[in-house]
């Protein structure tokens, strides 16, 4: 069997967060819909996006320019 690489890896958009969980929740969701099939029915759980991708989204983005003073 053949090591998973850092290649490979993927950062799914959607968590289910809450319940026993954790901090970091269940990453495995490409869209809000599946996010929220999983999450249905489970007890205190609820989806939101991966805190991970959106932290990576922020650190890419430009810092926003400045007006120049006159």
């Amino acid at each position: 069997m053949a090591p998973i690489t850092t290649a490979h890896a993927y950062d799914y958009p959607w968590c289910v967060y809450g319940g026993e969980l954790g901090p970091s929740g269940e990453c495995l969701y490409r869209t809000r819909e599946q996010c929220l099939a999983s999450a249905s029915g489970r007890w205190n759980t609820y989806c939101d996006v991966n805190r991970y991708v959106l932290f990576q989204q922020r650190a890419l983005q430009p810092p926003p320019k400045k007006a120049p003073r006159h």
